[in-house]
């Protein structure tokens, strides 16, 4: 199943139905309502569903976006913050998504599950993809410096774990009453929780709840195994029992995700081949991608990967 997100155009409207009719124009009529979503522009998106434009797959948490948060900010609150108050508000603004997501009949949300707060991304994956950016990959300081960034995470992140754990536990009631799966996405930063061990070990914790499943970010696991992290197409094996549907988009060399499929590195055809046809998959694109380039794209990869539309 092909869809397509808001993320794309979100910041370019001010009217919900108008957003949600330039994404129809690149023939798409299934979406998925993504965070940074202003309130203003819900009755326009509301008005666009009643009248029966577009099917909705699923929603990215946050959506709508907290008010008092003025930009695109999916991880303005974490469920793995060292603050309590922080964790709380996190909660019930995952709530107010699941109450969206019922609304819109959407079948999954996503989810970002916080980061390990004592390792700055500059420090660490940041540090990292620059020495890649430089052509450093192969060198004796990048293979010291991602050796370090490895063990500070086993040590640092078990309780930042625990708190992702917590906080599922508390959302899986609300998401059965909502009718969607809790779609935990994998991250392009090693910081970010949960990590590849902890993702396995999360799914096995909720193995006999329907509830909660792996969302795959193609773009954001190909950073990864850009860095040496883990190998794409392993980790999409590994993951198969679990994995409910993926953000779809293209990596160009080193570290540029949100590309438009076909114009980066990313072997579609071989890591397809963990997928499903009626999973979701959510083309997710940088603002910056052109109509042109997208509908392009469109055309090719439905003649290539026809199975995907069905």
């Amino acid at each position: 199943m092909l869809a397509f997100s808001t993320c794309w155009n979100n910041s370019r409207h001010t009217d919900g139905e108008e957003m949600i009719d330039e994404i129809l124009e690149l023939g798409f009529d299934t979406l998925e309502l993504s965070h940074g979503m202003t309130i203003a522009k819900l009755p326009g998106i509301q008005r666009a569903f009643d009248q029966g434009k577009f099917n909705c797959v699923g929603v990215h948490n946050y959506f709508p976006s907290p008010t008092e948060v003025m930009i695109d900010a999916p991880d303005a609150y974490e469920f793995t913050s060292n603050n309590p108050t922080e964790r709380k508000r996190a909660y019930r603004e995952t709530l107010k998504t699941l109450e969206m997501a019922e609304r819109f009949q959407a079948h999954y949300v996503v989810l970002h599950m916080g980061s390990v707060a004592n390792m700055p991304h500059e420090k660490w994956t940041g540090a990292l993809t620059n020495q890649l950016a430089a052509g450093e990959q192969l060198s004796e300081r990048y293979a010291d410096d991602k050796l370090e960034c490895v063990k500070k995470r086993e040590k640092s992140g078990p309780k930042y774990y625990e708190r992702a754990i917590e906080i599922l536990e508390l959302l899986v009631e609300p998401a059965r009453k909502a009718g969607v799966i809790l779609a935990v996405e994998s991250r392009s930063r090693y910081e970010d929780v949960p990590d590849e061990r902890e993702m396995v070990a999360l799914q096995e914790h909720f193995k006999d709840c329907p509830q909660v499943g792996y969302w795959h970010d193609f773009g954001h696991v190909g950073l990864k195994n850009n860095l040496g992290l883990l190998d794409h197409a392993q980790w999409l094996q590994k993951m198969e029992p679990y994995l409910i549907g993926a953000h779809l988009h293209d990596v160009q060399w080193p570290k540029r995700d949100h590309r438009v499929p076909f114009t980066g590195t990313l072997p579609y055809e071989e890591l397809l081949k963990s997928f499903k046809p009626e999973m979701p998959f959510t083309w997710e694109l940088s603002p910056t991608r052109r109509s042109e380039q997208i509908r392009e794209a469109t055309q090719i990869w439905k003649q290539k990967f026809s199975w995907t539309t069905q």
